[in-house]
Parts: C-alpha cells; structure tokens; sequence
C-alpha cells in the first residue's frame, strides 16, 4: 500500500481518543467527514454469490457442536453447499465458519478450497461471530485469539475477507470506555490479517450506529479494514440513508430481502433501490445474498434472480 494512500485514510475528524468519546457517548452524532473510501477506478462491478447462513437451518454442527438439521431430507455440508451454489448460478459462496465440523483441520480446509476451484466457485470470504465491546481482560483476550485462528484458517482456504463483528451498539453507548478496547482489538487483528492479504469486513451487527460503525472505520484506520455492509441491518428510520453513507467504505456486502423497523417489526427490502444505491456508489466487490426468512431451498431461487436484475 503506498504512502500517499495511507494517509488519504488518515484524515481523522478529531483526535482518536475524543472520537471513541464523542461517538458511543452520543448517540446518533452525524459526522461532517468520513474517511477517504477506498479508491475505484472504472464503474460498478458485482459478483454475485451465497451466504452458508441462508442454509443454517441445514447444517449438522453449529459453532462446534453437534444439531439436528430442521428436515433432514435436506441436510448440508460445506462440500454441499459449493454444489448448491453450482446449482443455483452463484458465482461465489461465504462460507460461515459456524457450519465447520469441530475437527476440520490443514488439510479439511485445503481440501475444500480445491473443491471450490474445481467447481468454479469463489470462496468470497468466511465469517466469524466476535465482540470486542466486551471490555479489556480475559474474555477479549480470547475474542482477539479466536480471530487470530481465523484470519489464518481464512488464509488456509484463500478467502480474502472475514466478516468481523466489532461489538454493540448498546455495549459501547453504556460503555464508551470500550471503544478504545475495540479499536485496538481490530488493530492487531488487522495487522495480522494484512500479512496474509485478508480484508476485515466491520459489519453494522449488533444494533450498530452508521456512525459509530464510521468511527470505528476512522478510529482503526488500516488499509486492510473496511465496512462489511449488510442491507438489512439498519433498524432505523432511514436506513438506506444509513447504507448510502457506510458503503463507501464497504469491502463486502451482504444483501437480506426483509429489513427491520426500530420497533422489530420487518417489510420486504427495495431490492431496486439497492442495487441503485450500490450503483451510484461506483461499488466493486462480491454482494453475498443472506437469506433469513422462511423456506430457503424455495425462495432463494427468487431471492437471487431478484438481485441479479436489481444489480443489471
């Protein structure tokens, strides 16, 4: 990474340390600057794939242990799920690293890499589900571990994004103490992540504000962390106003078809719309469908046409 383009992602709106204050400490504080997107050159480019999560349902293990599938006439596994991407026209698949059985090694993820490459899949990432909004001691320290194994199992299978889960929203507005402990959690993430070439995706999970989800991007300030952008993640008021601001930054993003109102009630995202949105953006990357509603293996046919044409 050059010089010249490091310090065009270091225009800080304050100093860090005033920044963690002023963004988990107020809550909806609108930031007058960002820091510099990620440079693009050329128009929008999408490639199009699958979450392992829209099949969760499916899966025999869950964050190493043992589940039944909902209907076992439709059980999957990680080799399945690259033969169900074949099947359905993805050209990528985001394997979410829940689904692993417990004793996948070396040799487990290498084998499935080689898969994907004979079946012409993209492995577009993997995805982890961490908090670093815990607060400093034992318990981050393991958070930080964790990560660190997966960043290198990430490597292993030639994904080039990991989906990060920063902390809550809630956490760091009771405790905007935490902020710092979070920045510097994904900072050393960050740095171990870069010498394996794997981007760190923040995802706005957790109830995350679009602005503090752009002061934690501010704050870690690597050219190896962007935003993991998930269109259904907002539970706002506006929240394509709030992805229109995020995806800019986004390394990756992850399309749902139902969004959530602040009061949890849910209504069909405007697929169109964002598609435009990404558009306008001049956004080059995969976009990962996720799909969470009812009966996948019946809709996410639909879901992913859907997307093709609001993406054409």
């Amino acid at each position: 990474m050059t010089p010249s383009h490091n310090q065009s992602r270091r225009k800080f709106f304050t100093a860090a340390g005033a920044l963690a204050t002023a963004t988990c400490a107020t809550a909806g504080t609108n930031f007058a600057t960002a820091t510099e997107p990620f440079p693009r050159t050329g128009g929008p480019r999408f490639r199009i794939g699958l979450a392992a999560y829209s099949l969760r349902n499916s899966f025999s293990f869950m964050k190493g242990k043992p589940k039944k599938p909902t209907d076992p006439t439709k059980a999957i596994d990680m080799p399945g799920f690259l033969d169900y991407c074949v099947e359905q026209g993805f050209e990528a698949a985001e394997l979410t690293s829940y689904f692993f059985k417990p004793d996948a090694d070396d040799n487990y993820f290498l084998d499935l890499k080689r898969q994907a490459f004979l079946k012409g899949v993209t492995i577009s990432g993997t995805a982890i589900g961490n908090n670093f909004t815990r607060g400093a001691g034992d318990r981050l320290d393991q958070e930080i571990a964790d990560a660190f194994a997966w960043i290198d199992r990430a490597a292993i299978l030639g994904a080039p994004h990991i989906r990060f889960f920063a902390g809550t929203g809630k956490e760091l507005d009771e405790h905007p103490e935490r902020f710092d402990d979070a920045v510097s959690a994904m900072k050393r993430c960050a740095d171990h992540a870069a010498k394996r070439g794997i981007f760190l995706g923040i995802e706005n999970h957790g109830n995350l504000k679009a602005d503090q989800l752009l002061g934690l991007i501010e704050a870690v300030d690597h050219p190896w962390v962007g935003i993991n952008l998930d269109t259904g993640n907002f539970f706002t008021d506006d929240p394509y106003g709030d992805l229109e601001k995020c995806v800019p930054y986004a390394v990756n993003v992850q399309v749902k078809v139902s969004m959530r109102r602040p009061d949890g009630t849910h209504y069909p995202a405007d697929l169109p719309r964002i598609g435009n949105l990404l558009k306008d953006a001049g956004y080059q990357g995969f976009v990962i469908l996720e799909y969470e509603d009812e009966s996948p293996y019946e809709n996410i046919p639909v879901a992913a046409q859907q997307l093709r044409e609001a993406l054409m």
